[in-house]
C-alpha cells in the first residue's frame, strides 16, 4: 500500500509561475495538476491573466479541475485550481 505524504496540511499547494521560464510553464502546470489528489488545490500566481492556459486546462481536464479566481487585478493574478474526484 502506497502512502501519500502531504506537504501542506490544508491541501493547498502554491505554484508561482513568475519564476518559471515561459517555455516550461504550461508543462510544469500540467504536471503539478496531474500530481494533485481529489480535493487538493494548487494556488497559481502570475503577473498576467493566463487566458490561453485556462482554455487548455478546460480542454484537457474538463470538469475534473475547478477554476476559481481569487485575485484578478493587472499584475497580480491568483487562481485556485481545485482537483475534483
Amino acid at each position: 500500500m502506497k502512502t501519500h505524504i502531504h506537504l501542506s496540511p490544508d491541501a493547498l499547494y502554491p505554484f508561482d509561475a513568475r519564476g518559471i521560464a515561459k517555455r516550461f510553464r504550461h508543462a510544469a502546470i500540467f504536471g503539478a495538476l496531474d500530481a494533485l489528489n481529489p480535493g487538493e488545490t494548487m494556488r497559481f500566481v502570475n503577473d498576467h491573466d493566463p487566458l490561453p492556459l485556462i482554455e487548455q486546462l478546460q480542454q484537457r481536464y474538463g470538469e475534473q479541475v475547478e477554476i476559481r479566481y481569487r485575485q484578478r487585478e493587472p499584475g497580480e493574478i491568483v487562481i485556485d485550481f481545485v482537483k475534483r474526484s
